[in-house]
């Protein structure tokens, strides 16, 4: 079982990796046709081309890497497809016969079309494969909500039935879900171009696309950052109703408290339930919570013995340390990056972006943290909702393939780590290649 969670956790992270670049870039690049063909400037044309070749490289390895996590819940959790396949099956589908197919189509004509099809119908091609990029993920969240906050099924014939399709695309944690992470996509895409365009600027070549692309990606990053905080602030005051134990792991908040401080920094004793040392603030969590500093917040012991009364012996408690640490790098590089956005805004403003080496730098060493906050995010959202595979109805060891042996696993793990490797040098290299080129005629 250990094995089957890192498999998939492994695919599935590296697969996000390059989705989160491809829902905010494709976004961008469309804004940057739009005005390409409304003004007939090259210069927005030139940049539309060299940032779609770098989406194009993301695109590739993002659709590869996600066939195969498909290929795992019939290998690797054939008991969990089984069991929820109804609920799980209609979303995949709904999303390769819609999303995925127009994305398909569209992005082949974005591609080779720019000499053979009018300038309106190729901007047309990459209107539609920034909408089916985000509209994607809106199926395959549904899915994953359904896993968080299950909603509109029966349990028949000990199997869950979909009984409403309305109520499972309406259900709450979707939308919080949904929103929060194509936000981080748009940071991740903004931090992106802002890295490659302060590279031109360190170096003084395509100074002009450099300084434009350097614009459009700051405001989108610093939009997206702000948005991505104020959502994150709701949907845990969302978490604190519908997943108490994951909100109450993730501040590592034992005992239940009213008011209830935020710990900062905690050294963590999950053998014996209890922080051995900690730095808090006091009624801080019970503010960001709930709005009210008297509100308790429940707490880990008394959540996992309410589990116990209601649901009968068994360790309902998940990992606490993975998710309090999580959390707090989550958190933690958001602040930092707010801090770089907001230093690159007052030069930008100011037009001395050339002037500040030292921001730039700063710029491009921070462009694997967004990575590394979405990472955390959802080690955060996936190991919290442990021990449950569906949150309440089927627990992650009920789940995993019983027939499958521990060496087969071993060996589709070892094979993906290292083609998977291939496949990222292979991506970066090819990246490198065309940032080294630029954006040139």
């Amino acid at each position: 079982m250990l094995l089957a969670r890192l498999q998939f956790g492994l695919t599935l992270t590296y697969h996000f990796w390059f989705v989160a670049l491809t829902l905010g870039l494709s976004v961008l690049i469309a804004l940057i046709e739009t005005w390409y063909v409304r003004s007939g400037d090259p210069r927005y044309k030139r940049l539309a081309k060299f940032w779609g070749k770098l989406f194009l490289v993301n695109y590739a390895v993002a659709i590869v890497t996600g066939l195969v996590n498909e290929f795992q819940f019939g290998m690797n959790w054939s008991e969990y497809s089984k069991y929820v396949g109804s609920v799980f099956g209609p979303s995949l589908a709904f999303e390769a016969a819609t999303a995925f197919f127009v994305e398909s189509i569209a992005i082949g004509v974005w591609a080779y079309g720019w000499d053979k099809v009018s300038s309106r119908v190729h901007l047309a091609a990459i209107w539609l494969v920034a909408w089916s990029s985000n509209y994607s993920a809106f199926w395959i969240l549904s899915a994953n909500s359904f896993m968080q906050h299950p909603l509109g099924y029966a349990i028949r014939n000990q199997r869950v039935e979909l009984t409403d399709l309305a109520e499972l695309l309406t259900n709450p944690y979707l939308y919080h879900q949904f929103v929060h992470t194509v936000l981080s996509g748009f940071v991740t895409a903004g931090f992106f171009v802002m890295a490659v365009s302060a590279y031109y600027l360190l170096r003084g070549v395509h100074l002009d696309e450099a300084k434009r692309s350097f614009s459009l990606g700051l405001i989108c990053a610093l939009l997206s950052t702000i948005l991505v905080v104020v959502t994150g602030h709701f949907y845990n005051q969302y978490l604190a109703r519908v997943q108490p134990m994951k909100v109450a792991a993730s501040e590592a908040l034992w005992e239940t408290a009213a008011p209830a401080p935020f710990i900062v920094l905690a050294s963590i004793d999950e053998d014996n339930r209890r922080n051995v040392r900690q730095v808090r603030l006091p009624a801080v969590l019970s503010i960001l919570t709930y709005h009210d500093a008297h509100s308790p917040v429940q707490g880990i012991n008394q959540l996992q013995a309410d589990y116990v009364r209601r649901l009968g012996p068994g360790q309902y408690i998940p990992p606490v340390a993975v998710l309090f640490w999580s959390f707090r790098v989550m958190v933690g590089i958001g602040l930092w990056l707010l801090a770089l956005l907001a230093m690159n805004y007052r030069c930008w403003r100011k037009g001395r972006l050339e002037c500040c080496p030292v921001l730039l730098k700063l710029t491009i060493y921070s462009l694997p943290l967004p990575y590394l906050a979405i990472t955390a995010g959802w080690l955060m959202t996936e190991v919290g909702r442990q021990p449950w595979l569906v949150y309440g109805l089927m627990l992650t060891e009920e789940g995993f393939s019983q027939t499958v042996p521990a060496s087969s696993v071993w060996t589709s793990l070892a094979l993906y780590s290292a083609v998977y490797a291939v496949v990222a040098l292979a991506a970066c290299y090819i990246a490198r290649k065309v940032i080294l080129a630029g954006p040139g005629d």
